[in-house]
């Protein structure tokens, strides 16, 4: 067998592939490994080049690789599959990452560090709990609407609706609805007790960090979206400029175009959902400011003047986004544009 220079690798629960070429690209290497015995075999190698794809466990798998002394590199599996040779089986994905990961013109994955992953999960465990709380206090605007009971949008109605649902005393509650509903809003509280102590571990993370804090002074950004900004991305050089990051996050119009000719839609659903919907929350809440206080941006005004609140809220975000980007990358901190008087 030749020496191994680059490996594809397809990673499973239980059982991965290995493929593997030499110098000249000829096949020297074709295994099924069991996951207990991959990093016996990977100490065995010689350093070489390994491409994943960039699926769950992908960046634990990459962080060990690398410490072992191989060079990794994670890819979307979306820009694998152009290289599947026929019908989809584990040897035939690990040969087109084997493939993909020598093509130049490849965009690879950052491999997220153990910090970032479990800032991430402090994100991903508080939206859950989020969706949980919002389908719980639905359920209980439904039930209290059936008995006559309505309340106000928002946070504050949802409180009315608990303390009636508390009061014994209120007989417009049946006995067994109010056993019902008495179950919803214990669950309902324990949630936004557990929201609540996730925010404050978010909170302590975004004041000991000082990429998050310095990101935290652009207006629309706040530690919530800043913590998810330096656990998402991480190292803010693979972009190559602040709208390759807004693309990347879904902050720009698909385009179907052709013969010359631009046809621009709505912004892609591709790209990163949470950061995405974070950004366009946190412009939301900068133009609802400025409709009630004003402005002093002249851009915002007027695309707030010629467009309606959404569309602007999108445009924003991806503004918001591009400036994070030069903050991160020159290491400066926000300062708010001068206006310049008129000549």
């Amino acid at each position: 067998m030749g020496e191994v220079s680059t490996i594809g690798l397809d990673i499973a629960k239980s059982v991965f592939q290995v493929h593997g070429v030499d110098g000249g690209g000829a096949v020297v290497l074709r295994k099924r490994i069991n996951r207990s015995k991959v990093l016996q075999f990977f100490g065995d190698l010689s350093p070489c080049l390994v491409g994943l794809e960039a699926c769950p466990s992908a960046h634990y798998w990459s962080r060990e690789l690398q410490a072992l002394g191989h060079s990794v590199k994670l890819m979307p599996p979306s820009y694998v599959k152009a290289y599947l040779k026929r019908s989809k089986n584990d040897a035939n994905d690990a040969a087109a990452i084997c493939e993909a990961v020598t093509r130049p013109s490849m965009r690879f994955v950052s491999i997220k560090s153990e910090q970032q992953q479990s800032g991430l999960m402090l994100h991903r465990t508080r939206q859950l709990l989020v969706r949980q709380r919002t389908m719980l206090s639905n359920a209980i605007r439904g039930h209290m609407a059936e008995l006559g009971i309505i309340s106000a949008k928002g946070r504050n109605g949802t409180a009315e609706l608990l303390q009636i649902i508390g009061d014994v005393a209120d007989d417009r509650i049946s006995p067994v609805a109010r056993f019902c509903l008495d179950l919803l809003a214990r669950q309902y509280l324990t949630l936004n007790a557990e929201v609540a102590s996730i925010d404050k571990r978010i909170h302590a993370w975004h004041r000991s960090c000082e990429e998050s804090r310095r990101l935290e002074e652009i207006p629309g950004i706040g530690p919530i979206v800043a913590t998810a900004l330096v656990a998402e991305i991480g190292d803010w050089g693979a972009f190559r400029s602040g709208r390759n990051l807004a693309a990347w996050i879904g902050l720009v119009p698909k385009q179907h175009s052709t013969g010359g000719k631009e046809r621009l839609g709505s912004i892609t659903k591709q790209g990163n959902r949470y950061l995405r919907w974070l950004l366009v929350a946190g412009a939301m809440a900068v133009i609802r400011y400025a409709r009630q206080h004003g402005t002093k941006r002249a851009w915002l005004i007027r695309i707030m003047d010629r467009r309606p609140a959404k569309v602007a809220a999108v445009a924003l975000a991806n503004k918001i986004a591009r400036m994070a980007w030069a903050i991160m990358v020159r290491g400066e901190r926000y300062t708010e544009a001068k206006l310049l008087q008129a000549a």
